[in-house]
């Protein structure tokens, strides 16, 4: 995969002119580089990404230079999400770096568990973090739930399907539950504290005695 990018000038509240043109500021830094601020246009940058996430490894051309650089990082604007920054990496392709690596799961619509309501999926690791060189480093970690017939089932990161001679789990042990299939979770009905409700019971009485003290006042005044 490869993106092109141009090295710019402006920057801070300047670079408002740059998206105006359907091109988004960045920076690459990282190894054998000065910190550069770049551009590219958004529209490629949307496909690479789409196509590259942030584990695998593009030809970012600079000048008459290509570099294998990661996106690091994809800043989008709170509101409207357009993205307004980026930041691309460039490691050294002999060293072992760490990055974060998506899970995706498969095999819902075929999960008979799943389809019916009587279960649900619960993903307890989104991402996972990998140790490996940046030419190893997986795409994704995809995990297919078809066969998961029973609540109480689960995928734990060893029964995760990667190459362990490349790639290392940084964080996590080898027992640790990725996904889980568990019973839908019924909501409990919120129940009055019961010193709540005593309160409540003598507001209520103490409301109602005032309201008899003045029906007997008013009885009082017309007898007079």
């Amino acid at each position: 995969m490869e993106l092109t990018s141009t090295k710019r000038e402006k920057t801070g509240k300047k670079v408002k002119e740059i998206r105006r043109h359907a091109e988004v500021p960045a920076v690459v830094f990282g190894n054998e580089i000065e910190s550069t601020y770049i551009v590219v246009n958004l529209l490629d940058f949307q496909k690479t990404f789409k196509k590259a996430g942030e584990t695998a490894l593009i030809d970012l051309k600079l000048g008459g230079n290509t570099h294998k650089v990661l996106i690091n990082d994809v800043q989008n604007d709170p509101i409207t999400s357009k993205i307004i920054h980026v930041s691309f990496y460039k490691p050294n392709l002999k060293e072992k770096t760490e990055v974060e690596v998506p899970v995706e799961v498969i095999g819902e619509s075929t999960n008979e568990l799943l389809k019916s309501g009587a279960a649900i999926l619960l993903l307890l690791h989104q991402e996972i973090r990998v140790s490996a060189l940046p030419t190893n480093l997986p795409e994704k970690f995809v995990i297919d739930v078809t066969n998961l017939v029973n609540i109480g089932d689960t995928v734990t990161v060893a029964q995760l399907d990667f190459d362990r001679n490349k790639v290392e789990i940084a964080d996590l042990d080898e027992d640790e539950v990725v996904i889980r299939i568990d019973a839908p979770q019924q909501e409990a009905e919120e129940e009055v504290p019961v010193a709540e409700a005593d309160a409540i019971a003598k507001m209520e009485a103490t409301a109602e005695t005032k309201d008899e003290e003045e029906e007997t006042e008013e009885k009082d005044k017309e007898k007079k």
